[in-house]
């Protein structure tokens, strides 16, 4: 049997949160066991090294060996070219897509968090014996040889999270290949409904790219009370979501489009994927200014995608790219803050936003997603529709797909040539200056994007006015985001708040003379006439103070898109080759 790298990972105890780890090393002079400080896929050092403890080491005949521990995340072992076990606990509460979660209902980890490793030994072989309690299975998408799974190589093992409970599997085959879906958390979504859809998502992607790159496929779903999010791997991807969230359509139209996203990530990351992420550096941040191409446009085709499936009406799609354009629109960051620098700057900004972030950046997701539209659209004008983003997508995966990385100005060069002209205009606006980006392209596939001022607190654009012909629209300003109670999470450069003097975790406590929290102080703002002069208290480091503010306009910041009001045939057979409706449809 050729050399390997072998876990034994237990977990004895559930209910203490730590899994036993059991790790046995080949021969070495030195062995500096290391932990990863970042999962690929999530660009933040989370320092999991943190978590581990009891760490001791002995050899192949139980002789003990000094342990001594480094720096962060190293231990050296004196090894003396002699095998080494090494064994240690890692203690996992953190319910996250990122990181791992032990207690007595399951066990989830992800390898960058779990393996101790020696960065000589990362192209050998990795085996791993997971003992499970009485009644539970374990489910990953690695290789299994008997009882252990198996992974080609240190990257493949990190890459592949494994799931531990007494679940019972759906499955369902997606363009030939077998799909897995376990799902954690109450109540269980409809599963007859849950495989349909997610098996018609899955076969739209392999059509849209030609085919599936591996044999087979999990879905790992984590329902909580709150949150949202995901993390791709290469034969897997791990899904946390409101466990209510499948109650309503809009909830379930969310669901679809986390999982395409991620399943899109099969293609665009896990395999076309920067150049300054090969090989991976699992000690140390991996700069690239391309993130907003990896997960903007992700974001764009999830939404599309779904739409182009059948599953989301052409309206709701159109309403949700509202939203998106909202959104976009309420953040100041956007003038501040390049798409360029987004994407290098994700290691200290993106994932570690604070209350002056609205202010001073803007998500490499939601640019990204609104510059992959208009690209696309573009692309689609300057072609007569010949051709698309679609092209570049399966261009670059033509050419990169074999992992070897897509150089900083790969995607440029790519969409120029499906262009079949330079697009450096429109990249230096889009990704290298805080221009406003131009919407005005949407006329070519017949729509236009209007402005309009919130209507609510919880209005997130998207949709036309609502109120009625004649009622006031002006509406008072105050320019303060809220936070779950009575602080100020962050407070809008240049808004009355800011120039008056409020401040971020400011506890709200009264609206003249009146109790309000945070949330209402902004719906009583909503009601009251710009130029209105108020008073507002709050505590400030246990400190009563007073400040007066006088509200200003509320901005139109709520984006719909509406129709053109006589669309050309072309304008139609462009939208229906976009959109995969036909104009009528909506």
């Amino acid at each position: 049997m050729s050399e390997a790298v072998r876990y034994r990972v237990s977990m004895p105890h559930p209910h203490s949160h730590l899994f036993e780890v059991e790790a046995r090393f080949p021969r070495l002079d030195l062995l500096d066991a290391v932990l990863p400080v970042w999962t690929p896929g999530s660009y933040l050092l989370r320092e999991f090294a943190r978590h581990i403890q009891d760490v001791s080491a002995e050899d192949e005949a139980g002789q003990a060996l000094h342990v001594e521990r480094r720096d962060k995340r190293t231990w050296r072992v004196e090894s003396r070219g002699r095998p080494v076990v090494l064994r240690y606990r890692v203690y996992a509460n953190e319910l996250t897509v990122r990181t791992s979660h032990l207690d007595g209902t399951h066990g989830y980890f992800n390898g960058a968090t779990l393996f101790l490793h020696a960065e000589a030994l990362r192209a050998l072989p990795y085996r791993v014996h997971v003992e499970a309690p009485s009644g539970w299975s374990v489910f990953s998408a690695l290789e299994r040889d008997g009882e252990d799974l198996v992974a080609q190589d240190f990257d493949t093992l990190v890459d592949s999270p494994v799931e531990v409970g007494p679940h019972q599997p759906l499955s369902f085959v997606a363009s030939g290949v077998p799909h897995q879906v376990v799902v954690w958390g109450e109540p269980k979504p409809d599963a007859q409904r849950l495989v349909a859809d997610l098996k018609t998502v899955c076969e739209a992607e392999a059509a849209f790219f030609g085919g599936l790159p591996f044999e087979r496929y999990l879905f790992l779903v984590y329902l909580t009370d709150k949150g949202r999010g995901g993390l791709e791997h290469k034969a897997s991807t791990t899904l946390l979501f409101a466990r209510q969230g499948f109650q309503t359509q809009k909830g379930w139209e969310d669901f679809l489009t986390l999982a395409a996203h991620e399943y899109f990530h099969l293609w665009n990351v896990k395999r076309i994927k920067p150049r300054a992420l090969v090989p991976f550096r699992y000690g140390e941040e991996a700069y690239t200014r391309l993130l907003w191409a990896f997960e903007g446009t992700t974001s764009y085709y999830d939404n599309l995608l779904v739409r182009r499936a059948g599953l989301m009406s052409p309206q709701r799609y159109l309403t949700r790219l509202g939203e998106a354009l909202s959104t976009f629109a309420a953040t100041p960051g956007r003038r501040v803050q390049t798409l360029e620098e987004a994407s290098l700057t994700a290691w200290v900004k993106y994932y570690r936003p604070d209350e002056n972030s609205v202010n001073s950046a803007v998500s490499y997701y939601l640019k990204g997603e609104l510059v992959a539209l208009c690209l696309d659209l573009t692309l689609r004008q300057l072609t007569s529709d010949a051709h698309s983003l679609d092209d570049v997508m399966r261009l670059l995966w033509e050419r990169f797909g074999d992992g070897r990385g897509v150089p900083e100005d790969g995607v440029e060069a790519v969409a120029g040539e499906v262009a079949g002209q330079s697009l450096q205009p429109f990249f230096d606006r889009a990704l290298r200056s805080t221009d406003e980006l131009d919407f005005g392209i949407l006329s070519h596939v017949g729509l236009v994007a209007h402005t309009r001022v919130r209507e609510s607190a919880n209005d997130r654009g998207g949709t036309p006015p609502r109120l009625k012909s004649g009622e006031p629209r002006e509406r008072g300003w105050l320019g303060i985001v809220p936070r779950s109670g009575s602080a100020l999470a962050s407070v809008l450069h240049g808004s009355p708040a800011m120039e008056a003097g409020l401040y971020a975790e400011d506890e709200v406590l009264a609206l003249d003379g009146e109790k309000v929290d945070a949330a209402g102080l902004i719906s009583r703002c909503d009601d009251r006439a710009p130029g209105t002069r108020i008073t507002v208290h709050v505590f400030r480091r246990d400190r009563l103070v007073e400040v007066s503010v006088t509200l200003g306009n509320r901005p139109a910041d709520g984006v719909w898109l509406g129709r053109v009001e006589k669309p050309s045939d072309a304008q139609k057979a462009s939208y229906r080759l976009w959109l995969g409706a036909p104009w009528e449809e909506g």
